[in-house]
């Protein structure tokens, strides 16, 4: 049997853009971290399947309208290099309040993405900014891996990331890892 390489599954805010504490609220505000962008080119030019599990509580919380998160990931879609592609984009657009089982550090979402795939929840590698993207990862029986962008870096320094938990300084790293891991498809 030929060698199945892991789907990446990316958080987005602190990921792939810059984050914000008022939220990424509009097409405009999403300003995408440099070197991320041609990171997802390099995983899905390698054989990569890359997908996306983003917390989207702005939804939940009335500061936009699921059109405009739409919005915001078409305008991902169009940066990304030729021949990228994010699929799917799975968000959990609930508020922390309404306790929902996809919303991170509950696993509904990963577990969502192995299901459509038909892949087992042990081939994604899912790559986070926070404790709650790890501990995700972890409750769905997926690799976690943590970037230092965004959130990463407090986090580390706040002793929230188990020691197991491999550490980058952002996408570019992870998929320059990743790359090299596997062998060729």
């Amino acid at each position: 049997m030929a060698h199945r390489r892991p789907i990446v599954v990316l958080d987005r805010d602190g990921v792939i853009n810059h984050d914000s504490p008022d939220y990424i609220r509009s097409p405009e505000a999403f300003i995408p971290i440099p070197g991320s962008l041609n990171a997802i080119g390099r995983l899905c030019a390698a054989g990569f399947r890359v997908t996306l599990a983003t917390n989207q509580s702005g939804v939940g919380r009335k500061y936009f309208s699921v059109e405009t998160l739409h919005q915001i990931h078409d305008k991902l879609r169009r940066l990304l290099p030729v021949g990228s592609v994010i699929d799917p984009i799975v968000y959990c657009p609930h508020h922390p309040d309404d306790h929902c089982d996809c919303r991170k550090p509950q696993p509904g979402m990963l577990l969502d993405i192995a299901a459509r795939l038909g892949r087992p929840t042990s081939e994604l590698a899912f790559v986070g900014d926070s404790a709650t993207d790890i501990e995700a990862a972890r409750r769905a029986g997926a690799r976690g891996l943590l970037v230092r962008t965004g959130n990463g870096t407090a986090h580390l320094e706040a002793g929230r990331i188990p020691p197991d938990v491999p550490v980058f300084d952002d996408l570019a790293a992870v998929a320059a890892a990743l790359i090299s891991d596997e062998p060729s498809p």
